[in-house]
């Protein structure tokens, strides 16, 4: 076994320094020399078989078990060398690769149950887990930094201001957040212009926060435990953030025609979402089974043909490189700091499972080229101006109303 180990991840692993040491002892090293070396340990050989086997999936999972630990190092050090090799996939694994590509529609076929399952397994944790590493506002979603020292907060305030600015939302339109999670960008969006807002999503644990929270504030905005294809309209304005990625590639036409019924003729919609920037593949099966099930990245490849065939027209594609790995370091610092209260509030198995969550998310942003994308859409010409120097006008005068906007909500925080 530690020569067949040995064979294969020496084949793999060509960059960085990687040093191992197997369930029987045996230390061997990996990669190029360059950078800060790390070294982590086997502690069983059925780790190391499973390993070998299906490294996509038995990574995480002996991991999270405690049979596969870094000695010198972090997780995320570790996945920073793993995910930046030349070939993005061991060879060995590439068979199992296809096999699951052939078979990505069946796990991302999502009607409505199924959708409303997947969200629960993920959105439904205790509340107290997100408050650990979120920022004040429970932003769950890339944020947006204006500078390279901004903090998350900042961010994710600039994230939500960058939205509306695009959105050219006027006082009293009515407003639909698909997927608005805890509340945030709804809150924000009625509180600065004065819209109304409707929010769905099917977290039943998420609703009861949003709810509290537009309570708390008396602003005209609404949630509701609803699926986009179930929504009665219309709007004036439509945002999804951080939602298109529990769709599923099959009904990409489905929700941009439910979206094109639901918007006004001179309505703008705005999508935010994680995209791949090398075309179509298959999601990560421990992703898809420990963290989102039915969940799936889209390639622009895959969005934009949708889009054309449901009638909308694209006036603006906006291309975010690094802000979600910066976005999720910082989760991941934050989780780190306060690790110890995950495992109180679930168990060891369970810290590790979302430090490995953070650290392989992060990576696949910094070393294997995801980004996030943002696509604006009208039904037709001339409804947004022709030139983009209106967005950084809307910020300017949003940012003057959040400076006459004080206390901020409190609870959402921590």
């Amino acid at each position: 076994m530690d020569r067949l180990l040995r064979y294969f991840l020496q084949q793999f692993i060509r960059r960085g320094a990687m040093n191992f040491t197997t369930a029987s002892g045996a230390k061997f090293s990996c990669g190029d020399g360059t950078g800060q070396p790390v070294s982590v340990r086997f502690l069983t050989a059925d780790a190391e078989r499973r390993v070998l086997l299906n490294p996509e999936l038995a990574l995480g999972e002996v991991y999270m078990e405690g049979s596969f630990v870094v000695e010198n190092g972090t997780i995320a050090d570790a996945l920073a060398i793993l995910m930046d090799q030349p070939d993005i996939l061991p060879r060995w694994a590439k068979l199992q690769w296809w096999l699951r590509y052939l078979v990505r529609h069946v796990r991302q076929f999502n009607p409505r149950d199924r959708s409303k399952d997947n969200v629960a397994h993920h959105y439904d944790l205790d509340g107290r887990l997100y408050s650990l590493f979120l920022d004040a506002d429970k932003q769950y979603s890339c944020a947006y930094f204006e500078t390279p020292d901004a903090t998350l907060d900042d961010a994710q305030l600039a994230k939500k201001r960058h939205l509306a600015a695009k959105l050219l939302i006027e006082h009293g339109n009515r407003v639909l957040d698909i997927g608005c999670g805890w509340g945030g960008l709804s809150l924000y969006l009625a509180e600065m212009t004065g819209a109304n807002v409707t929010g769905i999503t099917l977290s039943t644990e998420q609703l009861q926060v949003a709810n509290a929270r537009a309570a708390e504030k008396n602003l005209t905005a609404k949630f509701f435990l609803e699926d986009y294809r179930d929504v009665t309209g219309p709007f004036d304005r439509i945002v999804s953030v951080g939602m298109f990625e529990h769709v599923g590639v099959d009904f990409y036409e489905t929700y941009f025609r439910r979206c094109a019924e639901l918007l006004t003729d001179d309505g703008v919609m705005l999508l935010h979402s994680i995209g791949r920037s090398e075309g179509p593949d298959a999601t990560n099966p421990w992703i898809a089974k420990y963290i989102f099930p039915g969940g799936y990245i889209p390639a622009l490849s895959e969005v934009m043909p949708a889009i054309e065939r449901a009638g909308l027209l694209v006036c603006d594609t906006e291309i975010l490189r690094l802000h979600y790995a910066e976005t999720l370091k910082a989760w991941r610092q934050r989780f780190m700091a306060r690790r110890e209260e995950a495992v109180q509030l679930y168990d060891e198995r369970f810290a590790r499972m979302w430090e490995f969550y953070l650290a392989c998310s992060e990576m696949s942003f910094r070393k294997q080229n995801m980004m996030n994308f943002q696509i604006q859409l009208t039904k037709r010409q001339g409804v947004v101006p022709m030139t983009r120097d209106y967005i950084g006008h809307e910020e300017t005068k949003l940012r003057g109303i959040e400076r006459g906007q004080r206390p901020r909500l409190q609870i959402a925080g921590e």
